[in-house]
């Protein structure tokens, strides 16, 4: 499917128009229309790949897909939801919806207990289109959607000072924001971690670029993808090709995702006039799944001629029996059924072929060849009835299906114990093939990440790519107890993710599922299930929580990482009340678990930000790009490019200190004096040297704001907490701010001030600089940076005599006496 038809929102009484396309060989010639799964009668609905509904009721509001079919097979769409308003209705309310950010720590609290305050947000929903559609209109909507259309300052009174707050007042409909949609990674080799340098990159059959040097890679993904199917060849044929559905952001923005190359295995040398066998999976001293039989004579040039002579054969087997080689599997384990929809496939292995002449190099065909299987692989009885072979076409990113392994005839061979299924195939230009079964026990996983181990509903993080890796750990079911069988990776949004995962209705252990999450690389933490189990911490109540042995990866092992967490997938049950609230739910529930509540039960991830804490006197929420609204006092001014800045400084002392970071206009006349934002965070110890540790502080960046016509070098104040000197002063980044006056009043020993450069200056002047359509993937970079003390490298572990920008010492205050830190928050204007 490559045109799918677009969500649209219309008036009663006004026209719409959808429209799909789907490509194949041959071209499919029929397009059928459903509403709400009900197939729409009439020719023009049988004929075309286009839908037109005259007049609209309300009752014809709903979900809408097409299916585009022919001899080959069939293929449907992703639906498309149309929201018909009455006459009248309003699709954007004026009043803006509840939106909580926490004020400073030196803030009072509401009489509730509370430091949140309610600064509002207009939900990004589509507007109604014109009164009628141009003819021939297919694509998008022109492009109105609901947002800010008036915004008012108040003042918040703090610590005897007034802290400005930008809220919402009033919401309409306008323009929409239409950012940028990215992928962004680096690919590796599966093996050794070696970068794929300057790799081919392909989206379908379309070159679109190379890696970097780092194997890093970016791309763009074109307008109306809901598919991205991307493929990685390494140019000198050391890594097999690698077929990836990466997950991306439909709201724009950038997610970051680690792909992995699987290393060729050696080629061995065969005689092409004689019949050869090359086994399937025996490494690790594991018994084989299965063998390639190569009868004499199946090697074949391009051009069909037979080929005798001497063959370098090489096949790299993707064994699920070995958990590591999940992450370097190719495509989603995904097919399209007859009637054309994406379901899943439960792999037994998959295996790359590469077939050359010994001489040349020159690459041969083979077939038909004969592929053998082990049957007492297979521990799943209807599977045996149900195997399959198939090879990935790699444009698609689908599974097709090329033959059935069915039982091997006649009698065995001497001393052969094992009972095989045979299939046979032609390998002509696709060189990936899978040993698989379609499985019909399917579920969804509801997941949702937060900021912090609070767990506030508003904390929530979108733009997370949260994995599932399904596993069969029980006897009789799997060859062996650590096997995978599937994996998925979605991007969550403004209320989760649902994740698809196999499931069992009977055995409530038959399927189970690790699940970790990643935000621009960086793991996040799972809930902890020892050394007792928190139901309201993990978010699903008992007595399904026990039924579904939720387990944190470290849960009987502490050395290990926290960032994960397995669980059975155990379908729900729908005549139990305590299971129809999620986590799990139903192949058919998927509407219901991407609406479900916050308060539905639901799988936790959070970020590990120990004291650290942001506030921007215009809100945004860094997840959603679509909330940025166009203000001198915004802390990003660009919606189309996040440029985030990092200082880093050292404090000598015994302790881990907090420092503050005030950012106010500098030098634009519009903002001159006026606060923009605050940032506060911890220090971190450097384990390499004595009483030392080191902050990565975020400060608003200089250049230009939103209107784009005049820069501001903002004022940025730096104060650590506690009896703390400034002593030292990076003298490149001295030299510079002295070359580029004003200078900022540096008088005051307890802080470091500065007006911020307009250059990206680099861990030489320990300021670090960081560009990306995702605001948080650039501070992600930006801090791994800062923590190496290096411009290209990437850290956690603090190395803070490495790439400073100012250094302070501390020491502890006698009893009684106020750190300037402190006199700050408690009487600022005399501090």
């Amino acid at each position: 499917m490559v045109l799918h038809p677009a969500a649209k929102v219309r008036q009663a009484g006004q026209d719409v128009t959808f429209c799909c396309k789907a490509a194949g060989t041959p071209p499919p010639p029929k397009y059928h229309w459903y509403h709400n799964g009900t197939l729409l009668e009439g020719k023009a609905q049988r004929s075309s790949g286009r839908l037109e509904l005259r007049g609209l009721a309300p009752e014809q509001a709903g979900i809408y897909h097409c299916k585009a079919s022919s001899e080959a097979g069939a293929i449907r769409s992703a639906p498309a939801q149309l929201t018909v308003l009455a006459q009248g209705q309003q699709s954007c309310r004026a009043e803006p919806e509840p939106s909580l950010v926490e004020l400073p720590s030196e803030c009072p609290q509401d009489a509730s207990g509370s430091r949140y305050y309610n600064v509002g947000r207009c939900p990004s929903s589509p507007c109604p289109g014109g009164p009628a559609e141009p003819s021939g209109s297919c694509g998008e909507e022109s492009g109105r959607c609901c947002g800010v259309r008036r915004m008012e300052l108040r003042q918040v009174p703090c610590a005897g000072s007034l802290l400005p707050v930008k809220v919402v007042a009033e919401c309409g409909c306008g323009p929409c924001a239409l950012p940028r949609v990215l992928v962004r990674g680096r690919v590796t080799a599966a093996d050794t971690g070696e970068p794929l340098r300057f790799g081919h990159i392909f989206l379908g059959g379309r070159k679109v670029g190379f890696t970097g040097y780092q194997g890093s890679f970016t791309i763009e993904v074109p307008p109306d993808t809901r598919r991205l199917v991307a493929r990685f060849v390494d140019g000198q044929q050391r890594l097999v090709d690698a077929v990836k559905v990466l997950p991306f952001d439909r709201r724009g923005g950038a997610v970051y995702q680690e792909v992995k190359m699987l290393r060729k295995k050696e080629p061995v040398e065969l005689d092409g006039g004689r019949s050869n066998a090359i086994p399937l999976g025996e490494s690790g001293g594991r018994q084989p799944v299965g063998e390639l039989v190569l009868p004499a004579g199946s090697f074949l040039r391009p051009s069909g001629e037979v080929f005798n002579g001497t063959v370098k054969a090489s096949v790299t087997f993707v064994d699920p029996r070995d958990m590591g080689t999940a992450s370097a599997a190719s495509s989603d384990l995904s097919f399209a059924d007859a009637e054309g929809e994406i379901v899943p496939l439960r792999t037994y292995g998959m295996f790359a072929v590469d077939f050359r002449e010994g001489d040349s190099g020159v690459e041969l065909q083979a077939g038909p060849v004969q592929v053998r299987m082990d049957a007492g692989q297979v521990w799943m009885a209807e599977h045996l009835q149900k195997m399959k072979l198939w090879s990935l076409n790699p444009e698609s990113g689908l599974w097709e299906e090329e033959g059935v392994l069915r039982p091997a005839g006649g009698e065995r061979r001497k001393r052969e114990e094992r009972t095989f299924l045979v299939g046979n195939l032609e390998i002509r230009e696709r060189r990936l093939f899978n040993l698989d079964v379609p499985e019909d026990r399917r579920c969804f996983v509801k997941v949702r990440a937060y900021s912090n181990e609070k767990f506030n509903p508003y904390e929530q993080l979108e733009g997370v790519v949260v994995s599932l890796v399904n596993m069969e750990p029980q006897p009789g079911f799997p060859s062996n107890p650590r096997a995978w069988g599937r994996f998925d990776s979605v991007v969550t949004g403004p209320n989760g993710a649902c994740l698809p995962a196999f499931c069992d209705g009977q055995r409530p252990d038959a399927y189970t599922a690790l699940v970790t999450a990643t935000l621009g690389g960086e793991e996040l933490e799972a809930v902890a299930s020892s050394p007792k189990l928190n139901p309201n911490a993990v978010g699903v109540a008992q007595p399904y929580l026990g039924k579904l042995g939720y387990r944190r990866s470290d849960h009987e092992d502490p050395a290990l990482k926290k960032t994960a967490f397995q669980i059975n997938v155990a379908k729900p049950d729908p005549n139990n009340v305590d299971e129809s609230n999620g986590p799990v739910y139903s192949y058919r529930s998927l509407r219901e678990c991407e609406e479900a509540p916050v308060s539905a039960n639901h799988l936790r991830f959070y970020r590990v930000e120990v004291d650290k804490y942001e506030y921007n006197v215009v809100p945004f929420k860094e997840s959603d790009v679509a909330s940025w609204t166009g203000d001198y006092l915004a802390w990003w001014p660009n919606p189309q490019e996040f440029r985030a800045c990092f200082i880093k400084v050292r404090l000598e002392g015994p302790q881990e200190y907090m420092v503050r970071s005030r950012n106010v206009g500098g030098s634009h006349p519009r903002t001159r004096g006026q606060l923009y934002g605050l940032r506060d965070s911890r220090s971190v110890r450097d384990q390499l040297l004595a009483d030392t540790s080191g902050a990565c502080v975020e400060f608003k960046c200089g250049g230009m704001l939103f209107d784009q016509s005049l820069a501001d070098r903002t004022l940025v104040s730096i104060v650590p907490q506690g009896s703390c000197r400034r002593t030292a002063i990076n003298s490149l980044l001295r030299d510079y701010l002295s070359r580029h006056p004003p200078l900022a009043d540096n008088n005051h020993t307890a802080a470091f001030s500065m007006l911020a450069p307009l250059d990206p200056l680099g861990h030489n002047y320990g300021i670090y600089t960081v560009t990306d359509q995702n605001p948080r993937l650039a501070k992600e970079i930006a801090i791994g940076r800062c923590f190496a003390g290096t411009s290209d490298g990437f850290s956690r572990e603090m190395r803070a005599a490495e790439g400073t920008a100012v250094t302070f010492s501390c020491q502890e205050r006698p009893p009684g006496r106020e750190s300037f830190f402190q006199r700050l928050l408690s009487s600022p204007a005399e501090a």
